[in-house]
């Protein structure tokens, strides 16, 4: 495991946040399911996007890798195997959306990972192969998911408080059927700002589906995707470690974040206006500064990924801020309200957990001088990388790897907005 000694270092600069992970996931299926050769400009590699890459390779599509974009030549039925192995990594995303994308087509598809993506809830998709036919099996204890039989044009009820990635999933696969289908939304739905980037980057592609508020969603079948050249959006999700630093006396600005975007994770902006953070926006570039922050309710249901970098700020904003709707972070690539909790009372933050949702005390500042641990789980490294600009102590990160998951080049960044660390490798 890789060790990294981070000081106590304050970060002043401008940053270029990363192309959005979301919409690239989105921008590589739509163009790998259209007929003929689509580009897809401002490509970050990271290990989840090389897993849907590898994925859409298996079901037929030729994808050449490019300094900073993507070829994509459609599926082939010539290149397509009658048996698929789709190795989603830990991909949550991956493995959600390619299940009814691999079940558009006649053969056998085997889905494997690693990590934590073994607990993500299936049952959705094993209710619909029930109805459909289809034959599956699995392994309770990790990811082994087999798939035998395509999917078939029809009415899917889908619960809205598990994953919005089953409804892109599905979104995504259906209107290529040969008949139409609709999804009917059941209970609350949850990260619906996550549909809006499936629907966009689906239309942006040719493929139109009726949206009845969000409840039901009509999708006409033999549609088709249309090639194009596309440049994926710059990454809210990630820019948040950033803008969140200014929030806690830090001087960076971010590039790349578009004000009208429909990232759900953009919501991190009005969040840090509420705690006291002012920010000043020049076209797509953001800056922020407070002068006192302070706590307030979040909501975490829409938003749950920058819940993690939130949390640093609550511990050093005045009061209370109570973090709710936060169950789905126990099944992210690691325990994250647990996560959480763990590493930030290691640094001296005042945090009771809950079964869904995080209260934090404010506290003036982190101690430092201890020893954290990233759960391998990426956002908690940056997290923690972030929180060690406030410390009076340098930190001890462990694991500190996995950013490569959403963030390759983050320590890259960080070093060049003057964070400052050692580095050295522990085999165990």
């Amino acid at each position: 495991m890789g060790s990294i000694k981070i000081y106590n270092k304050k970060l002043k600069g401008e940053v270029n946040i990363p192309p959005s992970k979301s919409m690239a996931h989105r921008a590589v299926i739509c163009a790998a399911l259209a007929k003929g050769k689509s580009i897809i400009k401002n490509i970050d590699l990271s290990d989840d996007i090389i897993a849907t890459i590898n994925a859409m390779r298996e079901l037929g599509a030729t994808i050449n890798i490019f300094d900073k974009h993507l070829e994509i030549i459609g599926v082939s039925d010539d290149l397509r195997k009658s048996k698929r192995l789709i190795d989603c990594n830990e991909s949550g995303s991956t493995l959600r959306f390619l299940i009814p994308i691999a079940a558009l087509y006649d053969g056998e598809n085997r889905f494997i990972g690693k990590g934590n993506i073994g607990k993500r809830p299936l049952q959705i998709y094993y209710d619909i192969f029930e109805k459909q036919g289809i034959e599956y099996s699995y392994k309770e204890s990790e990811l082994d998911l087999n798939v035998k039989g395509t999917l078939s044009p029809g009415t899917f009820y889908v619960r809205g408080d598990v994953s919005s990635q089953f409804i892109t999933g599905l979104m995504l696969s259906l209107p290529l059927l040969n008949g139409d289908s609709k999804i009917i939304i059941e209970g609350k739905l949850e990260s619906k700002g996550y549909l809006d980037l499936t629907l966009s980057a689906m239309k942006d592609f040719g493929v139109h589906i009726e949206n009845k508020d969000y409840r039901e969603f009509i999708i006409k079948g033999n549609q088709s995707y249309e090639k194009r050249e596309y440049k994926v959006c710059g990454d809210y999700s990630q820019g948040a470690f950033f803008l969140c630093a200014d929030a806690i006396s830090n001087e960076v600005k971010c590039n790349d974040l578009e004000e009208d975007s429909l990232q759900g994770d953009k919501e991190v902006v009005s969040i840090l206006e509420r705690m006291g953070v002012d920010f000043k926006r020049d076209k797509d570039s953001l800056i922020g500064s407070a002068s006192e922050l302070v706590g307030t309710t979040i909501d975490a249901s829409g938003c749950p990924d920058i819940i993690p970098i939130l949390s640093v700020v609550a511990c050093l904003a005045k009061g209370r801020t109570e973090i709710i709707n936060c169950k789905r972070l126990r099944i992210k690539e690691c325990d994250r309200l647990h996560a959480i909790n763990e590493e930030l009372t290691k640094l001296g933050g005042i945090i009771e957990e809950k079964e869904d949702s995080l209260i934090i005390e404010g506290i003036s500042n982190f101690k430092g001088g201890v020893t954290v641990w990233s759960h391998k789980d990426h956002r908690i490294a940056m997290m923690l990388a972030i929180a060690s600009t406030c410390c009076k102590e340098p930190i001890i990160l462990k694991d500190f790897e996995c950013v490569s998951k959403s963030y390759p080049n983050f320590f890259e960044d960080f070093k060049m907005l003057g964070g400052n660390f050692d580095e050295w490798n522990v085999w165990e």
